[in-house]
Protein backbone atom coordinates (compact mmCIF):
# COMPACT_ATOMS: atom_id res chain seq x y z
CA UNK A 1 0.00 0.00 0.00
CA UNK A 2 2.18 2.85 1.22
CA UNK A 3 5.26 1.49 -0.52
CA UNK A 4 3.60 2.17 -3.88
CA UNK A 5 3.73 5.93 -3.18
CA UNK A 6 6.48 8.56 -2.99
CA UNK A 7 7.99 9.26 0.41
CA UNK A 8 8.86 12.77 1.54
CA UNK A 9 11.12 13.82 4.40
CA UNK A 10 10.27 16.51 6.93
CA UNK A 11 13.17 18.81 7.75
CA UNK A 12 12.59 20.94 10.85
CA UNK A 13 13.88 24.52 11.06
CA UNK A 14 14.02 26.77 14.11
CA UNK A 15 14.75 29.72 11.78
CA UNK A 16 13.14 29.11 8.40
CA UNK A 17 14.97 31.98 6.65
CA UNK A 18 18.37 30.81 7.89
CA UNK A 19 17.51 27.25 6.87
CA UNK A 20 16.33 28.33 3.41
CA UNK A 21 19.59 30.21 2.90
CA UNK A 22 21.51 27.02 3.76
CA UNK A 23 19.46 24.73 1.52
CA UNK A 24 19.13 27.14 -1.39
CA UNK A 25 22.59 28.72 -1.37
CA UNK A 26 24.90 26.05 0.06
CA UNK A 27 23.10 22.98 -1.30
CA UNK A 28 21.69 24.65 -4.41
CA UNK A 29 18.06 23.55 -3.92
CA UNK A 30 15.35 25.22 -5.98
CA UNK A 31 12.39 26.17 -3.77
CA UNK A 32 8.96 24.89 -4.67
CA UNK A 33 5.60 25.69 -3.20
CA UNK A 34 5.47 27.60 0.08
CA UNK A 35 3.02 26.05 2.55
CA UNK A 36 2.20 26.86 6.19
CA UNK A 37 5.36 28.93 6.68
CA UNK A 38 7.58 26.24 5.13
CA UNK A 39 8.79 25.34 1.67
CA UNK A 40 8.79 22.20 -0.46
CA UNK A 41 11.81 20.98 -2.42
CA UNK A 42 11.42 18.38 -5.17
CA UNK A 43 14.03 15.76 -6.02
CA UNK A 44 14.50 12.97 -8.54
CA UNK A 45 12.14 10.02 -8.67
CA UNK A 46 9.12 11.99 -7.47
CA UNK A 47 10.64 12.42 -4.00
CA UNK A 48 11.14 15.57 -1.98
CA UNK A 49 11.18 17.20 1.40
CA UNK A 50 9.27 19.81 3.33
CA UNK A 51 11.28 22.35 5.32
CA UNK A 52 9.01 23.57 8.08
CA UNK A 53 9.24 25.88 11.09
CA UNK A 54 9.38 24.28 14.54
CA UNK A 55 11.28 24.89 17.79
CA UNK A 56 12.24 21.17 17.77
CA UNK A 57 14.78 21.47 14.96
CA UNK A 58 18.15 19.84 15.53
CA UNK A 59 17.03 17.75 18.50
CA UNK A 60 17.39 14.34 16.84
CA UNK A 61 20.73 12.57 17.20
CA UNK A 62 19.95 10.41 14.17
CA UNK A 63 20.01 11.24 10.47
CA UNK A 64 16.88 13.02 9.23
CA UNK A 65 17.29 12.07 5.57
CA UNK A 66 19.82 10.85 3.00
CA UNK A 67 20.40 11.22 -0.70
CA UNK A 68 21.33 8.15 -2.75
CA UNK A 69 24.14 9.30 -5.10
CA UNK A 70 26.47 7.74 -7.67
CA UNK A 71 29.69 9.25 -6.27
CA UNK A 72 29.89 10.37 -2.63
CA UNK A 73 33.44 11.69 -2.97
CA UNK A 74 32.41 13.98 -5.86
CA UNK A 75 29.39 15.23 -3.89
CA UNK A 76 31.53 15.84 -0.80
CA UNK A 77 34.05 17.85 -2.84
CA UNK A 78 31.27 19.98 -4.37
CA UNK A 79 29.58 20.58 -1.02
CA UNK A 80 32.88 21.42 0.70
CA UNK A 81 33.52 23.99 -2.03
CA UNK A 82 30.17 25.56 -1.07
CA UNK A 83 31.19 25.70 2.61
CA UNK A 84 29.47 22.58 3.95
CA UNK A 85 31.34 20.97 6.85
CA UNK A 86 31.20 17.21 7.32
CA UNK A 87 30.73 15.30 10.54
CA UNK A 88 33.22 12.74 11.83
CA UNK A 89 31.88 9.78 13.78
CA UNK A 90 33.35 6.71 15.43
CA UNK A 91 30.89 4.07 14.25
CA UNK A 92 31.31 0.31 14.53
CA UNK A 93 31.89 -1.28 11.13
CA UNK A 94 32.60 2.06 9.42
CA UNK A 95 36.09 3.02 8.26
CA UNK A 96 36.99 6.69 7.71
CA UNK A 97 38.64 7.26 4.32
CA UNK A 98 41.90 9.17 4.58
CA UNK A 99 41.83 10.56 1.03
CA UNK A 100 38.82 12.73 1.98
CA UNK A 101 40.24 13.85 5.31
CA UNK A 102 37.92 11.46 7.12
CA UNK A 103 34.81 13.09 5.64
CA UNK A 104 33.66 9.86 3.97
CA UNK A 105 33.25 6.39 5.46
CA UNK A 106 32.91 2.90 4.04
CA UNK A 107 31.17 -0.02 5.64
CA UNK A 108 28.14 -2.20 5.23
CA UNK A 109 28.40 -2.07 1.45
CA UNK A 110 28.15 1.70 1.23
CA UNK A 111 30.22 4.87 1.19
CA UNK A 112 28.63 7.57 3.36
CA UNK A 113 29.20 11.15 4.46
CA UNK A 114 27.23 13.09 7.06
CA UNK A 115 26.75 16.82 7.55
CA UNK A 116 24.51 19.08 9.59
CA UNK A 117 22.29 21.78 8.17
CA UNK A 118 22.03 25.27 9.66
CA UNK A 119 19.45 23.96 12.16
CA UNK A 120 21.54 21.08 13.51
CA UNK A 121 19.72 18.35 11.57
CA UNK A 122 21.96 15.46 10.52
CA UNK A 123 21.81 14.64 6.80
CA UNK A 124 23.70 12.04 4.79
CA UNK A 125 24.77 11.20 1.28
CA UNK A 126 25.14 7.51 0.48
CA UNK A 127 26.72 5.59 -2.39
CA UNK A 128 25.94 1.93 -2.69
CA UNK A 129 29.09 -0.11 -3.31
CA UNK A 130 27.40 -3.48 -3.85
CA UNK A 131 24.90 -2.90 -6.66
CA UNK A 132 21.71 -2.45 -4.60
CA UNK A 133 20.31 0.44 -2.61
CA UNK A 134 22.07 1.27 0.64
Amino acid sequence: MLQAHSLYAYLPAADIQRARKFYEQKLGFKPGREVAGGVEYDFAGKTGCFLYPTPNAGTSKASQAFWQVDDVKREVAELKARGVQFEHYDLPGMQAERDTGGDTYTGGGARTAWFKDSEGNILAIVQNLEGTRA
